[in-house]
């Protein structure tokens, strides 16, 4: 399952993920399982066809990651190999940086940092200076939905309200 929620240039898409790490940290072997969220730039496109046409949109680069993962085989909430990652060089992430809060409180940690777009630009390598405030401020007033509606029932593996799994 993927969603996305655009703003003007700045968007989060989240999706359910399942990961088995090509070159694993030691103790981090077994397939991983969770919730992937990003937050992205997102381009409108020229229209090109009839003013009636559907304008294209794409979903740009990559700014910063969360991956709520866990050990596959771990119960439920586990959560033990979240981390995120700060910086990405073009569309590949660095290192994983693991916060214990991020595994210990994950909503409210990524409540926190989605929330605040200015200091996460500051933490990362992106630079966030051609998003207008507006868009900003649409993001700081969406995370509420975005981290509840999406990233607890995903955890949770609850249906989402329009009742897809």
């Amino acid at each position: 399952m993927l969603y996305a929620f655009g703003f003007e240039r700045l968007g989060v898409v989240v999706s359910d993920l399942y990961f088995v790490d090509p070159d694993p940290l030691p103790g981090q072997e077994t397939a991983e399982r969770g919730v992937r969220l990003e937050l992205r730039i997102f381009e409108r496109g020229e229209l090109t066809g009839t003013i009636y046409a559907a304008r294209p949109i794409t979903i740009e680069r990559p700014l910063w990651r969360v991956d709520l993962l866990q050990d596959a085989d771990a119960p439920p909430n586990t959560l033990d190999r979240a981390h995120h990652h700060p910086n990405f060089n073009g569309w590949d992430p660095g290192p994983r940086v693991f916060v214990s809060e991020l595994s210990s409180d994950p909503l409210a940690w990524l409540t926190r940092h989605l929330a605040d777009p200015e200091s996460l630009s500051k933490e990362t390598a992106a630079s966030l200076d051609d998003i207008s405030a507006p868009d900003m401020q649409s993001l700081r007033a969406a995370t509420p939905e975005i981290v509840d509606t999406v990233c607890r029932r995903r955890l949770k593996n609850e249906p989402s309200p329009a009742g897809e799994k």
